[in-house]
């Protein structure tokens, strides 16, 4: 298969319990990172009676699958979104959230360079871009 959406629960070999579910849902419809609080905010709205506590270890247990990508927000929260499998990285608006996958080839060349030069294999990156985007400048 080779489809770059990200396997469901069942594909990532989670069991599709109600919560899990009901937060993959919640996920499916935001486009851009979501905080913990608020998927369990949206939950609530939809009368879908799930712990915030049970949200954060559901998120856990995806992004741990492959279901989801986390990163941090320049805060540090966690935030999360069901991305694609292939490798990619974010630009992130600070003030509304709108996000982009991107892909670098320029930054995978170098962290290859990098990693040589010091001797390292298997090496793994995450690369996350802050920025205002287009609709938050005019506003």
């Amino acid at each position: 298969m080779t489809s770059t959406e990200p396997p469901s629960e069942a594909g990532a070999g989670l069991r599709p319990t109600r919560q899990r579910t009901a937060v993959t849902e919640a996920l499916a419809s935001y486009r851009d990172f979501r905080s913990a609080q608020e998927i369990h905010d949206l939950l609530a709205v939809k009368g879908e009676r799930v712990g915030l506590a049970t949200v954060y270890r559901t998120l856990a247990a995806l992004a741990e699958a492959g279901v989801v990508d986390i990163l941090r927000n320049e805060d540090g929260e966690a935030i999360y979104r069901r991305c694609s499998t292939t490798h990619h990285h974010h630009l992130v608006c600070r003030s509304c959230g709108a996000t982009v996958e991107v892909e670098g080839p320029a930054v995978e060349r170098w962290t290859q360079s990098i990693a040589a030069a010091h001797g390292y294999a298997d090496i793994s990156h995450d690369l996350e871009i802050f920025g205002t985007c287009p609709g938050c400048r005019t506003t």
